[in-house]
């Protein structure tokens, strides 16, 4: 039908006027590899299988939360850190001789490097279409060798670390009130007491010494006679600052 000045309109029966398509993506079953379309079928699963494993690790750290250590003390020398579970293994790989010392740049960039670099070529090194392990020689190798590599490393840390000893120099001590310029503390300060249990009694190489609950006799046996990691003998002042020692010691007690 014509109207006006050669303006044309052209129908097709084909089409309806009314007609909606629904938001139904294709069907992409006929092509290899593509049975479903990225949006919104196959990112809509993505999004709930990633919300299902936040979940988890929400519950996971309410339930068991990370146990708390003392506030770092830049000048305490004694205490080693260990880092997180998922540098354990470079951590182990730092002790060993050809990777620490002089050589320190070997384990902390060199050997690192060339593990990340090696990752980052295999996408072009393999360009096979081939999904079965056994037919991808390459990446199933460096896979299963990267493993074994983190696998041990990470094994030999965890097992080679004194944990219980970590545990008691990372212990959280409760503030102990004590009068500095005291008789008792100016000992203790002058003595070898303070390098092994610390400058406000929290511990180190040695025990902490507040809140004890041992009398002043009890502590001039053990400073004379040794307990545990303490050895005897280490006391070189006179048996009266001992005594004074000791019952600054029990004074401690709250």
């Amino acid at each position: 039908m014509q109207r006006g000045k050669g303006m044309k309109f052209v129908g097709d029966s084909r089409i309806k006027a009314t007609n909606k398509m629904p938001n139904v993506p294709k069907d992409y079953s006929e092509y290899p590899g593509k049975t479903e379309a990225f949006w919104p079928n196959f990112l809509l699963k993505e999004w709930m299988i990633g919300a299902v494993f936040l979940i988890g690790y929400l519950i996971l750290t309410v339930a068991h939360p990370s146990p708390l250590e003392r506030q770092a003390d830049p000048t305490d020398t004694m205490y080693t850190p260990v880092p997180d579970w998922y540098f354990l293994s470079m951590y182990q790989l730092l002790k060993y001789e050809f990777a620490s010392g002089d050589y320190n740049i070997i384990g902390a960039l060199v050997m690192p490097g060339l593990a990340f670099g090696a990752l980052m070529l295999v996408p072009f090194m393999d360009t096979s279409k081939e999904r079965r392990p056994f037919k991808r020689p390459l990446p199933t190798a460096f896979m299963l060798l990267s493993f074994a590599a983190l696998f041990y490393l990470t094994w030999e840390s965890v097992v080679n670390h004194d944990w219980e000893k970590q545990k008691a120099l990372g212990a959280i001590v409760e503030e102990v009130q004590f009068d500095p310029e005291s008789e008792g503390y100016q000992m203790y300060a002058g003595a070898t007491c303070i390098g092994c249990h610390g400058d406000a009694f929290q511990g180190g190489l040695g025990k902490p010494l507040a809140n004890t609950g041992l009398t002043a006799d009890e502590v001039v046996t053990i400073v004379k006679d040794g307990q545990g990691d303490m050895p005897p003998g280490t006391w070189e002042g006179s048996d009266e600052d001992l005594q004074v020692l000791a019952e600054f010691i029990e004074g401690l007690n709250q």
